[in-house]
């Protein structure tokens, strides 16, 4: 007897809330049965139009929007695997994932069509579907194609079928493939439910981007418990007021670029988040100094902080509204392990380290991958010994709380002394003025690595180099204070998921020298 598939969770809140408004996306608007009824339709039409079968792939590269929502669904009610591609992808990125992924269909709007078609005769792709308006390559428009399907409920699939193919960022070589079944997606659906209580009068902004595993929660809870999705197309601080302003949005999940883009808007205004009942951020690391503020101007907004990656179907631990309110050093933890998860913290020979000491992050639990896509060598690799290796670097205290302290490929050796880039981050954002850090290690003849900061100025403000050290000798250690501050009046590097890209900013430095910038 199954239970974990999306067929027991979609389909009873589309017959409980039938007639209530589900998606508002600009000028558009539907119910709970029309969207189901577009889903089926799509479904239908993938299998009986473009000949996808269960277990094949699709991809899709558009923007945030309800198509991109009933996508996911006919993926999730068995119709294929989903493939959400990176939206800052070149064009040789995208011909790899896809000749390597397989998929035969690919849904682009307007924006993506034409980098799509440089590639699609190379990667071996068969349709491609125009989702929206616009002039641009396509073999069918997305309308038509739901139009020509029967609104019919595919056959539920197996807990172990294959749902969603992810692609990660590849970094450090050529993306890898996350291949994640029904089973490890609705047990991350539950980890989420049990923490976030979500009702059918929540009003839900998707704005990060729907391709990255953040979304997640808001692409599979929000329509589940009866409660209303909208979008914006791609994050813009203006825009996200409007829309929460607008569409009275309750809850939303922003990673911290995010958050400190929108409170440092020239049009930002507290009452602006009047209807925000929960926000949720994570993805990256969030500067103390900035969930400061965000406390600060709005006390009575639930914060939580979810920790996880794209291999564990997105959730790993959660810090929670009273472990915010409580302050102090547990504004530094990703919280504590969900339910059925143990995550622990082993050295480099995989033996497991008492509270206090810091070493990788690892853990267990069955939201994890089946594998990554055509890579048996990396799978293993990275569930050695029965556990999950993060590559992150961290310390559980004693009453389980984790304490990320930074990646273990950002982390600077200096001097023979470990430096972990978020520590002096957050040492240096709690400078006045300073709208953007980054910390990284570059060539030091004298120390290997030397601690270099990258500093954004808020607009009008202008730093002293010197000032920013002495700032910071007085938060860490002498050995973890930067030897250099660069200025820079252009915003950070970012990945498609608003992540800082660090190593993008260390590929300067290490030209010529043999450190593995990746």
């Amino acid at each position: 007897m199954k239970e974990l598939v999306f067929h027991r969770q979609l389909l009873p809140s589309v017959e409980r809330y039938a007639g209530h408004e589900t998606i508002v996306d600009g000028e558009y608007r539907s119910t709970h049965g029309q969207h189901a009824d577009r889903v089926f339709r799509l479904a239908h039409s993938l299998r009986h139009e473009l000949g996808v079968r269960r277990g094949d792939r699709f991809a899709v590269m558009t923007l945030n929007g309800h198509q991109y929502l009933e996508q996911y669904h006919a993926a999730f009610l068995g119709a294929g695997t989903i493939n959400p591609l990176n939206l800052r992808l070149a064009p040789a990125e995208l011909e790899y994932i896809l000749f390597d992924s397989g998929a035969k269909v690919v849904f682009v709007d307007a924006w993506f069509a034409n980098t799509i078609d440089q590639v699609r005769k190379a990667a071996g792709v068969d349709h491609v579907v125009l989702v929206g308006d616009g002039d641009a390559p396509h073999d069918i428009r997305y309308e038509d194609l739901v139009a020509a399907g029967s609104a019919i409920v595919p056959d539920e699939p197996e807990e172990d079928d294959p749902v969603v193919l992810m692609y990660t960022g590849g970094t450090t070589g050529l993306p890898k493939g996350v291949l994640l079944h029904q089973r490890a997606e609705m047990l991350n659906l539950y980890h989420a439910m049990m923490q976030w209580h979500f009702s059918e009068s929540d009003v839900y902004l998707h704005q990060t981007p729907m391709f990255h595993a953040a979304s997640m929660g808001g692409v599979l809870a929000i329509p589940t418990t009866g409660a209303v999705s909208t979008f914006i197309p791609l994050f813009n601080p203006e825009q996200v007021l409007d829309v929460i302003e607008r569409d009275r949005v309750t809850t939303t999940v922003m990673v911290p670029t995010m958050i400190g883009m929108v409170l440092g808007h020239p049009n930002f205004a507290p009452e602006r988040l009047a209807t925000l009942r929960t926000l949720t951020y994570g993805a990256s690391p969030m500067p103390v100094a900035l969930l400061e503020r965000l406390l600060a101007l709005s006390p009575d907004l639930e914060l939580f902080q979810g920790y996880g990656m794209t291999e564990s179907s997105a959730l790993l631990t959660s810090l929670g509204p009273a472990e915010h309110r409580a302050g102090g050093a547990l504004l530094r933890s990703a919280g504590r392990s969900l339910r059925g998860i143990t995550v622990t913290i082993q050295d480099e020979q995989g033996a497991v380290l008492p509270p206090g000491e810091t070493g990788e992050v690892c853990a267990r639990g069955g939201m994890f991958m089946r594998e990554y896509w055509n890579k048996p060598e990396a799978t293993d690799e990275v569930f050695r010994g029965g556990w999950y290796h993060t590559g992150d670097a961290g310390y559980l205290d004693e009453q389980g709380y984790l304490f990320l302290v930074d990646r273990v490929k950002d982390m600077i050796v200096t001097g023979g002394e470990n430096v972990y880039s978020v520590e002096v981050e957050n040492a240096i954002a709690t400078f006045p003025g300073v709208a953007q850090v980054a910390v990284i290690g570059i060539p030091s003849e004298q120390w290997g690595e030397a601690v270099h900061a990258i500093v954004i100025p808020q607009e009008g403000v202008t730093l002293d180099e010197a000032a920013i050290i002495e700032h910071t000798r007085q938060a860490i250690a002498g050995y973890k204070v930067p030897k250099s501050v660069e200025f820079r009046s252009d915003p950070l590097p970012l990945s498609g998921a608003m992540k800082v890209l660090k190593r993008d900013l260390r590929q300067p430095y290490w030209e010529g020298h043999d450190r593995h910038v990746g």
